[in-house]
Protein backbone atom coordinates (compact mmCIF):
# COMPACT_ATOMS: atom_id res chain seq x y z
CA UNK A 1 0.00 0.00 0.00
CA UNK A 2 1.64 3.24 -1.15
CA UNK A 3 1.65 6.52 0.69
CA UNK A 4 3.84 8.84 2.71
CA UNK A 5 4.07 8.53 6.49
CA UNK A 6 5.31 11.31 8.74
CA UNK A 7 7.07 9.76 11.75
CA UNK A 8 7.37 12.15 14.70
CA UNK A 9 9.56 10.85 17.55
CA UNK A 10 12.57 12.29 19.35
CA UNK A 11 14.13 8.84 19.88
CA UNK A 12 16.50 8.14 16.97
CA UNK A 13 16.32 4.37 17.49
CA UNK A 14 12.52 4.44 17.24
CA UNK A 15 12.78 6.57 14.11
CA UNK A 16 15.15 4.06 12.49
CA UNK A 17 12.98 1.07 13.40
CA UNK A 18 9.80 2.69 12.09
CA UNK A 19 11.51 3.94 8.95
CA UNK A 20 12.82 0.45 8.16
CA UNK A 21 9.45 -1.21 8.86
CA UNK A 22 7.50 1.27 6.75
CA UNK A 23 9.89 1.23 3.80
CA UNK A 24 9.68 -2.56 3.74
CA UNK A 25 5.94 -2.10 3.18
CA UNK A 26 6.46 0.38 0.36
CA UNK A 27 5.79 3.63 2.23
CA UNK A 28 7.74 6.83 1.79
CA UNK A 29 8.88 8.18 5.17
CA UNK A 30 9.47 11.71 6.47
CA UNK A 31 11.07 12.13 9.91
CA UNK A 32 10.63 14.82 12.57
CA UNK A 33 12.17 14.90 16.04
CA UNK A 34 10.10 17.67 17.62
CA UNK A 35 6.65 19.22 17.42
CA UNK A 36 7.67 22.32 15.50
CA UNK A 37 9.39 20.27 12.79
CA UNK A 38 6.35 17.99 12.65
CA UNK A 39 4.06 20.90 11.79
CA UNK A 40 6.49 22.15 9.13
CA UNK A 41 6.73 18.74 7.46
CA UNK A 42 2.99 18.21 7.69
CA UNK A 43 2.58 21.37 5.59
CA UNK A 44 5.36 20.67 3.09
CA UNK A 45 5.13 16.88 2.70
CA UNK A 46 1.34 16.33 2.77
CA UNK A 47 1.63 12.92 4.44
CA UNK A 48 -0.95 10.16 4.03
CA UNK A 49 -0.73 9.38 7.76
CA UNK A 50 1.13 10.67 10.84
CA UNK A 51 2.71 8.53 13.57
CA UNK A 52 2.95 11.00 16.44
CA UNK A 53 4.74 10.41 19.72
CA UNK A 54 3.20 12.10 22.76
CA UNK A 55 6.41 13.27 24.45
CA UNK A 56 8.28 15.69 22.16
CA UNK A 57 10.49 18.78 22.47
CA UNK A 58 9.04 22.24 21.68
CA UNK A 59 5.43 21.04 21.25
CA UNK A 60 4.07 17.76 22.60
CA UNK A 61 1.99 15.37 20.50
CA UNK A 62 -1.31 16.61 21.92
CA UNK A 63 -0.55 20.18 20.85
CA UNK A 64 0.62 19.08 17.40
CA UNK A 65 -2.59 17.12 16.82
CA UNK A 66 -4.73 19.99 18.12
CA UNK A 67 -3.06 22.51 15.78
CA UNK A 68 -3.43 20.23 12.75
CA UNK A 69 -7.12 19.70 13.42
CA UNK A 70 -7.65 23.43 13.93
CA UNK A 71 -6.48 24.23 10.39
CA UNK A 72 -8.78 24.32 7.38
CA UNK A 73 -8.35 22.27 4.24
CA UNK A 74 -8.02 18.56 3.40
CA UNK A 75 -4.63 18.25 5.12
CA UNK A 76 -6.23 18.80 8.50
CA UNK A 77 -8.07 15.47 8.16
CA UNK A 78 -4.90 13.38 7.85
CA UNK A 79 -5.14 10.19 9.97
CA UNK A 80 -3.08 10.43 13.17
CA UNK A 81 -1.92 7.50 15.32
CA UNK A 82 -0.61 8.64 18.69
CA UNK A 83 2.29 6.66 20.18
CA UNK A 84 2.99 6.53 23.91
CA UNK A 85 4.40 4.32 26.65
CA UNK A 86 1.62 5.41 29.02
CA UNK A 87 -1.14 2.81 29.53
CA UNK A 88 -3.47 5.17 31.41
CA UNK A 89 -6.93 5.31 29.80
CA UNK A 90 -7.13 9.05 30.55
CA UNK A 91 -4.14 9.61 28.27
CA UNK A 92 -5.98 7.85 25.47
CA UNK A 93 -8.99 10.05 26.14
CA UNK A 94 -6.76 13.13 25.95
CA UNK A 95 -5.24 11.92 22.67
CA UNK A 96 -8.65 11.33 21.09
CA UNK A 97 -9.85 14.73 22.25
CA UNK A 98 -6.77 16.31 20.65
CA UNK A 99 -7.74 14.75 17.34
CA UNK A 100 -5.91 11.41 17.18
CA UNK A 101 -7.71 8.66 15.27
CA UNK A 102 -5.95 5.81 17.05
CA UNK A 103 -3.65 5.25 19.99
CA UNK A 104 -0.86 2.68 20.26
CA UNK A 105 1.05 1.79 23.43
CA UNK A 106 4.79 1.17 23.23
CA UNK A 107 6.27 -1.35 22.85
CA UNK A 108 4.10 -2.67 20.05
CA UNK A 109 4.52 -5.31 17.37
CA UNK A 110 5.13 -3.94 13.85
CA UNK A 111 2.30 -6.12 12.52
CA UNK A 112 -0.16 -4.40 14.87
CA UNK A 113 1.02 -0.96 13.78
CA UNK A 114 0.76 -1.84 10.09
CA UNK A 115 -2.73 -3.30 10.53
CA UNK A 116 -3.97 -0.13 12.21
CA UNK A 117 -2.30 2.08 9.61
CA UNK A 118 -3.79 0.20 6.68
CA UNK A 119 -7.25 0.29 8.22
CA UNK A 120 -7.06 4.06 8.80
CA UNK A 121 -5.64 4.82 5.36
CA UNK A 122 -8.38 2.74 3.72
CA UNK A 123 -11.03 4.50 5.80
CA UNK A 124 -9.77 7.98 4.85
CA UNK A 125 -9.05 7.14 1.20
CA UNK A 126 -10.97 9.25 -1.36
CA UNK A 127 -11.89 6.00 -3.11
CA UNK A 128 -14.33 5.36 -0.29
CA UNK A 129 -16.69 7.81 -1.90
CA UNK A 130 -16.53 6.40 -5.43
CA UNK A 131 -19.80 5.26 -6.98
CA UNK A 132 -19.74 1.49 -7.31
CA UNK A 133 -17.93 0.77 -4.06
CA UNK A 134 -19.96 -1.93 -2.26
CA UNK A 135 -21.83 -0.50 0.73
CA UNK A 136 -20.21 -1.37 4.05
CA UNK A 137 -22.17 -2.95 6.86
CA UNK A 138 -23.01 -1.23 10.12
CA UNK A 139 -21.23 -2.13 13.35
CA UNK A 140 -23.39 -2.07 16.49
CA UNK A 141 -21.86 -2.50 19.94
CA UNK A 142 -23.96 -3.78 22.85
CA UNK A 143 -22.57 -2.75 26.22
CA UNK A 144 -24.11 -3.52 29.61
CA UNK A 145 -24.20 -0.83 32.26
CA UNK A 146 -23.69 -3.64 34.77
CA UNK A 147 -23.82 -7.42 34.88
CA UNK A 148 -27.17 -9.17 34.76
CA UNK A 149 -29.11 -6.54 32.82
CA UNK A 150 -29.66 -8.81 29.80
CA UNK A 151 -27.14 -7.39 27.34
CA UNK A 152 -26.28 -10.72 25.74
CA UNK A 153 -29.93 -11.74 25.52
CA UNK A 154 -30.81 -8.51 23.71
CA UNK A 155 -27.77 -8.63 21.41
CA UNK A 156 -28.46 -12.22 20.32
CA UNK A 157 -32.18 -11.74 19.79
CA UNK A 158 -31.78 -8.35 18.09
CA UNK A 159 -29.35 -9.99 15.66
CA UNK A 160 -31.89 -12.74 14.91
CA UNK A 161 -34.64 -10.13 14.49
CA UNK A 162 -32.51 -8.16 12.01
CA UNK A 163 -31.87 -11.35 10.07
CA UNK A 164 -35.62 -11.95 10.02
CA UNK A 165 -36.00 -8.54 8.36
CA UNK A 166 -33.90 -9.83 5.47
CA UNK A 167 -30.52 -8.50 6.58
CA UNK A 168 -27.22 -10.36 6.53
CA UNK A 169 -26.05 -10.43 10.14
CA UNK A 170 -22.91 -11.59 11.92
CA UNK A 171 -23.06 -11.79 15.72
CA UNK A 172 -19.68 -11.41 17.44
CA UNK A 173 -19.14 -12.59 21.01
CA UNK A 174 -16.79 -9.84 22.14
CA UNK A 175 -16.58 -11.05 25.74
CA UNK A 176 -13.27 -12.73 24.99
CA UNK A 177 -12.70 -14.20 28.44
CA UNK A 178 -16.14 -15.37 29.50
CA UNK A 179 -18.38 -15.17 26.45
CA UNK A 180 -21.74 -16.91 26.85
CA UNK A 181 -22.92 -17.25 23.26
CA UNK A 182 -22.03 -20.96 23.22
CA UNK A 183 -24.32 -21.46 26.23
CA UNK A 184 -27.12 -19.20 24.99
CA UNK A 185 -27.11 -20.94 21.59
CA UNK A 186 -26.40 -24.50 22.77
CA UNK A 187 -23.07 -24.82 20.95
CA UNK A 188 -20.15 -27.04 21.90
CA UNK A 189 -16.59 -26.08 22.77
CA UNK A 190 -15.39 -27.74 19.56
CA UNK A 191 -16.77 -24.91 17.40
CA UNK A 192 -14.22 -22.64 15.74
CA UNK A 193 -13.68 -19.21 17.32
CA UNK A 194 -11.97 -15.88 16.84
CA UNK A 195 -8.72 -17.51 18.02
CA UNK A 196 -8.66 -19.57 14.82
CA UNK A 197 -8.60 -16.30 12.87
CA UNK A 198 -5.87 -14.49 14.79
CA UNK A 199 -3.61 -17.56 14.93
CA UNK A 200 -3.66 -18.00 11.15
CA UNK A 201 -0.64 -16.82 9.10
CA UNK A 202 -2.74 -14.22 7.26
CA UNK A 203 -6.18 -12.73 7.74
CA UNK A 204 -8.63 -12.10 4.92
CA UNK A 205 -12.29 -12.39 4.11
CA UNK A 206 -11.99 -15.97 2.87
CA UNK A 207 -10.49 -17.08 6.18
CA UNK A 208 -13.21 -15.36 8.20
CA UNK A 209 -15.95 -16.97 6.10
CA UNK A 210 -14.48 -20.37 6.98
CA UNK A 211 -14.41 -19.59 10.72
CA UNK A 212 -17.82 -17.99 11.29
CA UNK A 213 -20.40 -20.52 12.40
CA UNK A 214 -23.85 -20.66 10.76
CA UNK A 215 -26.76 -20.84 13.21
CA UNK A 216 -30.20 -22.31 12.56
CA UNK A 217 -31.67 -18.81 12.94
CA UNK A 218 -29.81 -17.65 9.83
CA UNK A 219 -27.36 -15.51 11.77
CA UNK A 220 -23.64 -16.20 11.39
CA UNK A 221 -21.62 -16.37 14.61
CA UNK A 222 -18.07 -15.42 15.48
CA UNK A 223 -17.54 -17.08 18.84
CA UNK A 224 -15.30 -16.07 21.73
CA UNK A 225 -12.35 -18.30 22.66
CA UNK A 226 -13.38 -21.56 24.34
CA UNK A 227 -11.16 -20.83 27.36
CA UNK A 228 -10.34 -17.57 29.21
CA UNK A 229 -6.57 -17.91 28.85
CA UNK A 230 -6.88 -17.62 25.06
CA UNK A 231 -8.42 -14.15 25.28
CA UNK A 232 -5.03 -12.41 25.37
CA UNK A 233 -4.24 -13.77 21.91
CA UNK A 234 -6.75 -11.30 20.45
CA UNK A 235 -5.41 -7.75 20.25
CA UNK A 236 -7.24 -4.53 19.46
CA UNK A 237 -5.61 -4.53 16.03
CA UNK A 238 -6.88 -8.05 15.37
CA UNK A 239 -10.42 -7.10 16.35
CA UNK A 240 -10.28 -3.93 14.26
CA UNK A 241 -9.20 -5.84 11.16
CA UNK A 242 -11.80 -8.57 11.75
CA UNK A 243 -14.65 -6.08 12.10
CA UNK A 244 -13.61 -4.21 8.96
CA UNK A 245 -13.56 -7.48 7.00
CA UNK A 246 -16.94 -8.51 8.40
CA UNK A 247 -18.42 -5.19 7.29
CA UNK A 248 -17.63 -6.17 3.70
CA UNK A 249 -19.85 -9.27 3.89
CA UNK A 250 -22.70 -8.35 6.24
CA UNK A 251 -25.32 -5.64 6.58
CA UNK A 252 -24.92 -5.70 10.36
CA UNK A 253 -22.07 -6.73 12.60
CA UNK A 254 -23.50 -7.01 16.12
CA UNK A 255 -20.78 -7.05 18.78
CA UNK A 256 -21.64 -8.06 22.35
CA UNK A 257 -18.87 -6.80 24.66
CA UNK A 258 -18.32 -6.93 28.41
CA UNK A 259 -17.92 -3.96 30.76
CA UNK A 260 -14.11 -3.78 30.74
CA UNK A 261 -12.70 -0.69 29.05
CA UNK A 262 -9.55 -2.39 27.82
CA UNK A 263 -7.88 -1.75 24.46
CA UNK A 264 -10.06 -4.26 22.60
CA UNK A 265 -13.37 -2.96 23.93
CA UNK A 266 -12.35 0.68 23.45
CA UNK A 267 -11.51 -0.12 19.85
CA UNK A 268 -14.96 -1.73 19.36
CA UNK A 269 -16.61 1.37 20.81
CA UNK A 270 -14.49 3.57 18.54
CA UNK A 271 -15.47 1.82 15.30
CA UNK A 272 -19.11 1.15 16.18
CA UNK A 273 -21.67 3.28 14.37
CA UNK A 274 -23.97 3.01 17.37
CA UNK A 275 -23.41 1.90 20.97
CA UNK A 276 -26.46 0.40 22.65
CA UNK A 277 -26.02 0.68 26.42
CA UNK A 278 -28.36 -1.82 28.08
CA UNK A 279 -29.74 -0.95 31.50
CA UNK A 280 -32.48 -1.67 34.02
CA UNK A 281 -34.40 0.83 36.15
CA UNK A 282 -32.77 0.34 39.54
CA UNK A 283 -30.55 2.67 41.57
CA UNK A 284 -27.39 0.61 41.17
CA UNK A 285 -27.74 0.48 37.41
CA UNK A 286 -28.63 4.17 37.11
CA UNK A 287 -25.43 5.02 38.96
CA UNK A 288 -23.46 2.91 36.49
CA UNK A 289 -25.25 4.46 33.51
CA UNK A 290 -24.18 7.92 34.68
CA UNK A 291 -20.57 6.68 34.76
CA UNK A 292 -20.95 5.19 31.29
CA UNK A 293 -22.32 8.47 29.94
CA UNK A 294 -19.46 10.36 31.53
CA UNK A 295 -16.88 8.00 30.03
CA UNK A 296 -18.45 8.18 26.58
CA UNK A 297 -18.31 11.96 26.84
CA UNK A 298 -14.61 11.84 27.71
CA UNK A 299 -13.91 9.66 24.67
CA UNK A 300 -15.10 12.49 22.45
CA UNK A 301 -17.77 10.59 20.52
CA UNK A 302 -20.43 12.45 18.57
CA UNK A 303 -23.66 13.09 20.40
CA UNK A 304 -26.18 10.47 19.44
CA UNK A 305 -23.67 7.65 19.04
CA UNK A 306 -24.79 6.10 22.33
CA UNK A 307 -28.40 4.96 22.76
CA UNK A 308 -29.89 3.75 26.03
CA UNK A 309 -31.90 0.52 25.97
CA UNK A 310 -34.06 -0.03 29.04
CA UNK A 311 -34.56 -3.75 29.52
CA UNK A 312 -37.46 -5.14 31.58
CA UNK A 313 -39.14 -1.76 31.25
CA UNK A 314 -42.44 -2.89 32.75
CA UNK A 315 -40.87 -4.66 35.73
CA UNK A 316 -41.77 -3.25 39.14
CA UNK A 317 -38.64 -1.60 40.51
CA UNK A 318 -40.13 1.50 42.09
CA UNK A 319 -38.48 3.68 39.43
CA UNK A 320 -40.49 4.53 36.33
CA UNK A 321 -39.09 5.56 32.97
CA UNK A 322 -39.70 9.27 33.48
CA UNK A 323 -37.92 9.21 36.85
CA UNK A 324 -35.00 7.30 35.35
CA UNK A 325 -34.72 9.82 32.51
CA UNK A 326 -34.81 12.63 35.06
CA UNK A 327 -32.02 11.06 37.07
CA UNK A 328 -29.90 10.62 33.94
CA UNK A 329 -30.82 14.04 32.49
CA UNK A 330 -31.36 12.49 29.06
CA UNK A 331 -33.96 10.38 27.26
CA UNK A 332 -34.00 6.60 27.20
CA UNK A 333 -34.32 5.86 23.49
CA UNK A 334 -35.50 2.24 23.57
CA UNK A 335 -37.47 -0.02 25.89
CA UNK A 336 -37.71 -3.82 25.95
CA UNK A 337 -40.59 -5.28 27.95
CA UNK A 338 -40.12 -7.60 30.91
CA UNK A 339 -40.81 -11.29 30.38
CA UNK A 340 -38.14 -12.72 32.64
CA UNK A 341 -39.54 -16.25 32.76
CA UNK A 342 -39.58 -16.54 28.97
CA UNK A 343 -36.05 -15.16 28.67
CA UNK A 344 -34.69 -17.59 31.28
CA UNK A 345 -36.48 -20.52 29.65
CA UNK A 346 -34.86 -19.64 26.32
CA UNK A 347 -31.46 -19.42 27.99
CA UNK A 348 -31.80 -22.78 29.72
CA UNK A 349 -32.79 -24.54 26.49
CA UNK A 350 -30.24 -22.78 24.28
CA UNK A 351 -33.08 -21.72 21.98
CA UNK A 352 -33.36 -17.91 21.57
CA UNK A 353 -36.91 -16.65 21.90
CA UNK A 354 -36.68 -14.77 18.59
CA UNK A 355 -36.09 -18.15 16.91
CA UNK A 356 -38.82 -20.11 18.69
CA UNK A 357 -41.26 -17.61 20.22
CA UNK A 358 -41.01 -14.50 18.08
CA UNK A 359 -44.73 -13.89 18.51
CA UNK A 360 -44.44 -13.60 22.31
CA UNK A 361 -44.72 -10.22 24.02
CA UNK A 362 -40.95 -10.18 24.47
CA UNK A 363 -40.36 -11.27 20.88
CA UNK A 364 -42.60 -8.52 19.50
CA UNK A 365 -40.81 -5.95 21.66
CA UNK A 366 -37.39 -6.97 20.32
CA UNK A 367 -38.74 -7.05 16.77
CA UNK A 368 -40.02 -3.48 17.15
CA UNK A 369 -36.58 -2.51 18.45
CA UNK A 370 -34.88 -4.15 15.45
CA UNK A 371 -37.25 -2.45 13.02
CA UNK A 372 -36.50 0.94 14.52
CA UNK A 373 -32.76 0.33 14.39
CA UNK A 374 -32.92 -0.94 10.80
CA UNK A 375 -34.91 1.94 9.36
CA UNK A 376 -32.18 4.55 9.49
CA UNK A 377 -28.70 5.58 10.46
CA UNK A 378 -27.71 6.83 13.91
CA UNK A 379 -28.72 10.44 13.30
CA UNK A 380 -32.36 9.39 12.89
CA UNK A 381 -32.60 6.71 15.56
CA UNK A 382 -33.91 9.17 18.14
CA UNK A 383 -36.97 9.90 16.00
CA UNK A 384 -37.64 6.20 15.45
CA UNK A 385 -37.09 5.12 19.05
CA UNK A 386 -40.78 5.34 20.07
CA UNK A 387 -41.48 2.37 17.79
CA UNK A 388 -39.56 0.18 20.21
CA UNK A 389 -41.51 1.42 23.20
CA UNK A 390 -44.95 0.22 22.12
Amino acid sequence: MSGKVLVVDDDASVQRLLQYTLKQEGYEVALAADGTEALRLWTSESPTLILLDVTLPTLDGYEVATRIRAEEGPGSHVPIIMLTADKDVQQKVRALRAGADDYLIKPFHPAELLARMKSLIARFSPSDTLVGRPPMGRIHAYYGAKGGVGTTTIAINAAIALQGLGRRVCLVDGNLQFGDHRVFLDLGLDRKSIVDIVSAPAMDGDLIRKIVQPHDSGVDLLLAPPSPESADLVTAAHMHQILELLRESYDYVVVDIDKRLDDVNLMVLDVAETIFAVMTADLSCLKNVRLVLETIGHLGYESGKLKLVLNRSNAFTGINVKSAEGALKRPIEFQIVNEYRGAISALNTGDPFMASKADSVLGRSVLDFARAVDKSGPAELAQLAPLASR
